[in-house]
């Protein structure tokens, strides 16, 4: 059973979701879509976990996703002229100049060509957890390769960089920024580090199918290998009370489509929603400065990474080209940020699907609501 309200001309949206719930596509998802400052389309179904109905308040991990609202909330601080884009992330973060990173800029952390996409010594999930050790670490790490040279997808490591720089820019961790800066105005339900009273509220993750990439087949020194294991997060570990805790802004945000759309609509609306003004549009327009082009050294697909957010390319088909940021998360859950349309697509799934950057689940909803739009 479907629920949730949606605009009528969003009714092929709707149809897909129960097609999906009802033929195990998804177990459990929401769906929600902001146009031009109106909720159009807030939808969910299906179970959270085992015998417990996904409901209005149902939140569940949605891996990379996390990644836009560390970069949303880096943003807010460049515009208040807290943060410089330009300037070297050493300016914060004074010791991230060692081993040879002096020159990094924030702008290049943001776009994921800061040089150091993961850490060298073995990291487990309670080192990930605690981020000042963990942060210390990559201060000490020297670049994999030239930075601003690539991207090379910060996979488990992004949020931990992020979370650096606003630590020493404002004297708070990110998720406190995050919370007290964007997702409290914006009332966008939305946690880097869910509170003890939205324990319950958490979904379960489900396993994706056996992966189709023969990792076998890729040499040991590969960054995807370097990044993705270490440490390897499984199901057991991410449907834990210490995890959904930790501020990992690099992968364990927890929210639903709805706090996910409301969050990241300010950015499709020019910095202001519902008379919350978060952006200027100079700030916005430096979203678009490509900070990389072409075959990602982690994920080896073609990707343009802007300033906290991929752009439109044929990694994404379904991501409509103009001026649209995007980002999306292990498994199927992505945003989709469309400023043509004054728009922002957002799905929050439970059940796993192969997807790194792009699947035919993902790519209908995003289809979807885009040609539901047309009929608005």
């Amino acid at each position: 059973m479907i629920e949730g309200e949606y605009a009528g001309a969003f009714g092929p949206l709707r149809d897909l979701l129960e097609r999906n719930l009802a033929d195990g596509s998804d177990v459990g998802a929401a769906v929600a879509v902001v146009h031009d400052g109106d909720l159009v389309a807030d939808l969910w179904g299906g179970e959270a976990r085992p015998g417990v109905p996904w409901t209005r308040d149902t939140i569940v991990q949605v891996w990379s996703v996390t990644k836009t609202m560390a970069a949303l909330t880096l943003l807010v601080l460049v515009d208040r002229g807290e943060v410089d884009l330009d300037a070297p992330v050493a300016t914060y973060w004074p010791a991230f100049a060692a081993a040879g990173k002096g020159d990094v800029l924030v702008g290049q952390v943001l776009g994921h060509a800061s040089g150091v996409p993961g850490w060298s010594r073995p990291v487990s999930v309670e080192d990930l957890l605690d981020l000042e050790l963990s942060e210390g670490w990559l201060a000490e790490e020297a670049p994999w390769y030239e930075p601003g040279s690539a991207s090379a997808y910060q996979i488990l490591d992004h949020g931990h960089l992020v979370d650096g720089i606003v630590r020493g820019a404002t004297g708070r961790p990110l998720a406190e920024v995050f919370r007290d800066e964007v997702a409290g105005p914006l009332g966008a339900d939305f946690f880097i580090g869910v509170p003890d009273d939205r324990l319950d509220d958490c979904a379960d993750l489900l396993s994706p199918p056996r992966s189709s990439v023969d990792f076998s087949q890729l040499p040991p020194d590969h960054f995807l290998l370097r990044t993705i294991a270490n440490p390897f997060l499984t199901m057991p570990v991410c449907n834990s009370e210490p995890w959904r805790r930790g501020a990992m802004a690099a992968a364990g945000g927890h929210g639903n489509a709805r706090g996910v759309a409301r969050a990241q609509a300010v950015v499709s609306h020019g910095g202001e929603l519902d008379g919350t003004r978060l952006l200027g549009h100079g700030t916005i327009d430096r979203i678009f400065d490509v900070q990389a082009d072409g075959t990602d050294l982690v994920l080896v697909l073609p990707l343009v990474f802007g300033t906290g957010y991929a752009l439109p390319g044929p990694s994404a088909p379904a991501v409509p080209a103009g001026r649209t940021c995007w980002w999306t998360g292990y498994g199927g859950a992505i945003v989709v940020n469309d400023l043509d349309r004054r728009t922002t697509i957002a799905y929050t799934p439970n059940q796993l699907a192969e997807h790194m950057v792009s699947s035919p689940r993902t790519d209908a909803y995003v289809s979807t609501a885009l040609s539901c739009l047309e009929d608005l």
